[in-house]
């Protein structure tokens, strides 16, 4: 597969990546047999750049890397891994509750995350959200320090804004910013954030490439969504936004079919084609969905397609906000 460089002097990872979150947690019963086969063929098909988070299942996500990792010898130096650490859960509820991107909390944090992931350091480490009451130096400075340990080769951040993202590289190159991008999202990085980016040679890594599946086509009701899964919370997943948003995926697939493909290839290429520095981070727990988004990188649409896809999902006819309105607060800072 294509490779593409993360910021300056970071690492070359696939031009797509596996986002992991899926696997474990968020869109039904996880099924650790089938992830195990799936990471296997993601490094059979050149999928280098496996992302995780300690806040995915409460660290069940990178043991599940870890664990695949140590029955997989070798493998550990032909991938590109990546974690974040910030998002603390409520003791009560078991879901995500504070942000927490304190010095005292950085270090211990990611010293957690390197014994579930059975790894002596994290390829590429994120402060997964920021706390706006502490100052981006102070949390950018503490993982400059696992820098210099060893602990940790390059930093990122995620959904940070571009004020602070300039802060944060002043005290430390960042190599990538982690921050949803897809034709279903496009307003957060077009715009001043790309700007940045592209101005101090900053990665942009997209997450929910294919909008929650939303860009698949495969989800046609809340009827697709079991019980245990979260995009029931979300408000593009509403009966009402949903119904108007297939709409959406239908002009994208009607656009996929003249090149030849599928609808979520489609938007994966379309990523693809906005900057040698994008790089999607597509999540897939089964075999055939990973075969068929790494695929998309064969894709070349012509200017013509790519205007076709854009016009397709027009920014103001996306219905319903991306995130449950406790999660859009925690974003942007």
């Amino acid at each position: 597969m294509e490779e593409r460089v993360l910021g300056t002097n970071g690492p070359a990872v696939s031009a797509i990546g596996l986002g992991c979150m899926g696997m474990s947690v968020a869109y039904g019963t996880p099924d650790d047999a089938e992830s195990f086969r799936t990471l296997d063929l993601a490094a059979e098909l050149g999928v280098t750049l496996l992302d995780t988070a300690d806040a995915y299942g409460r660290g069940a996500n990178e043991e599940l890397l870890g664990d695949w990792l140590r029955r997989r010898p070798g493998r550990r130096e032909r991938v590109v891994l990546a974690t974040k650490f910030g998002l603390r859960h409520d003791a009560a509820t078991g879901r995500v509750g504070d942000v927490d991107t304190s010095a005292a909390y950085v270090g211990p944090a990611c010293h957690a995350s390197l014994r579930r992931l059975g790894t002596d350091h994290i390829d590429l480490y994120y402060a997964h959200r920021r706390d706006p009451e502490v100052p981006i130096e102070e949390t950018v400075g503490a993982m400059a320090a696992l820098v210099a340990e060893g602990s940790v080769r390059f930093l990122g951040l995620s959904e940070v804004s571009p004020a602070t993202l300039r802060r944060a590289h002043a005290v430390h190159p960042i190599s990538a910013v982690q921050v949803e991008y897809s034709l279903f999202t496009r307003d957060v990085v077009e715009g001043e954030l790309l700007t940045v980016c592209r101005e101090l040679g900053i990665t942009v890594v997209a997450y929910s490439p294919l909008g929650r599946a939303m860009l698949t086509g495969t989800i046609t009701s809340r009827e697709d969504l079991t019980a245990q899964d979260n995009r029931r919370r979300w408000p593009r997943f509403d009966e009402e936004n949903l119904t108007r948003n297939m709409a959406l995926v239908a002009a994208v697939r009607d656009v996929a079919s003249r090149i030849g493909c599928s609808p979520a290839q489609a938007a994966l290429a379309w990523l693809l084609a906005q900057g040698d520095d994008i790089v999607p981070i597509p999540g897939a727990k089964r075999r055939s969905h990973l075969t068929e988004n790494a695929a998309a990188a064969d894709i070349r649409p012509g200017p013509d397609v790519l205007a076709l896809l854009r016009a397709a999902v027009p920014a103001e006819a996306v219905a319903g906000e991306r995130y449950p309105e406790q999660a859009l607060r925690r974003l942007g800072h």
